[in-house]
Formats: structure tokens, sequence, C-alpha cells
């Protein structure tokens, strides 16, 4: 991979993403990690028995 193009102009340089992909994978994970959360909640709040009184 060459690493130096004196004919690359300042997007490239910089190596912006036009396309803006990195902010759909981390916009996703976030989703995916919440989600993975409120499942663990709701399973762990249906596996805890009921406080005897």
């Amino acid at each position: 991979m060459e690493t130096y193009d004196p004919h690359k102009n300042t997007t490239e340089v910089r190596q912006a993403n036009s396309r803006k992909m990195n902010s759909r994978v981390l916009a996703m994970s976030l989703i995916g990690i919440v989600i993975a959360f409120v499942v663990i909640y709701i399973i762990y709040s249906i596996a805890m028995p009921a406080p005897s009184n």
C-alpha cells in the first residue's frame, strides 16, 4: 500500500469517507449494544423470584 502520493487532493489526504460508513457502523453498534442490555435486563427481571413477605 502506497503511503505517499503527491497527486492526492485534500479529501483523500485526510481520508474522509463521503459515504459516512464509519458513522453507520458506530450507530448500528450502539443500537445493538443497547438492545442487548435491554434483553439481558428483561431476562434477569423475569428470572428473579418474587420477594416473599
